[in-house]
């Protein structure tokens, strides 16, 4: 099964170079932080779909509830697709896709049907922020991955608070260490968005 998934994290991968090729109009850290309280409560708005969704209360969508979600937003994908997807973002591999994971399959649909230019499927989701909550977080990947190389590098986020002229230099450390889970140095697309969901609290409350 790792062959399928790895062939959508190379999907994801040249989607966010695409989009890197674009630039971003996020100057500093600063104006991502500064977003923050924006951002969270538009991805809590999501809780709305998720549990709209998550058909039997169950607190997961599963496969057969993601189908359905996907077919509500009109959203386009094979089942192979929707699979691969569900794999990419069910981390604990309990065969459910919890609200946090939930958004990072939002924010990952978003980037890869922005790529296939279907404009008519964004303002689906029926909540009107969201999509400009998305961007922010491409832009911020963006801005964050300064060799465009679709990761971003320890080098690259210590550089980025270090230009930021605040003495959070630890907390950068730290907030890397939170995403690269690989611990190969390196965080990819997917590896931000989650350590980013955790930073702005969307945390599932039933979690530890």
């Amino acid at each position: 099964m790792g062959d399928r998934s790895a062939k959508l994290e190379a999907q994801i991968l040249e989607a966010i170079i695409k989009r890197e090729s674009k630039g971003t109009s996020i100057k500093s850290i600063n104006r991502i932080i500064l977003k923050f309280p924006k951002i969270d409560e538009s991805l809590r708005k999501c809780k709305v779909i998720f549990e709209q969704f998550d058909e039997d209360k169950s607190g997961a969508i599963d496969l057969k509830e993601l189908k359905h979600c996907f077919e509500k937003l009109q959203v386009k994908f094979t089942n192979e697709e929707i699979n691969e997807i569900f794999k990419t973002c069910d981390l604990n591999d309990d065969m459910g896709i919890s609200f946090n994971e939930f958004i990072v399959l939002l924010c990952l649909v978003y980037l890869l049907k922005e790529d296939h230019g279907a404009t008519q499927c964004k303002s689906r989701m029926g909540i009107p922020d969201l999509e400009a909550t998305f961007e922010t977080l491409v832009e911020s990947f963006v801005f964050l991955d300064t060799n465009k190389d679709g990761h971003v590098s320890k080098n690259e986020m210590i550089r980025a608070i270090e230009e930021t002229k605040q003495s959070d230099g630890q907390i950068a450390m730290k907030r890397f260490e939170e995403m690269d889970w690989d611990k190969n140095g390196r965080v990819n697309f997917k590896e931000f968005l989650f350590a980013f969901t955790r930073w702005v609290g969307i945390e599932d409350d039933e979690e530890d």
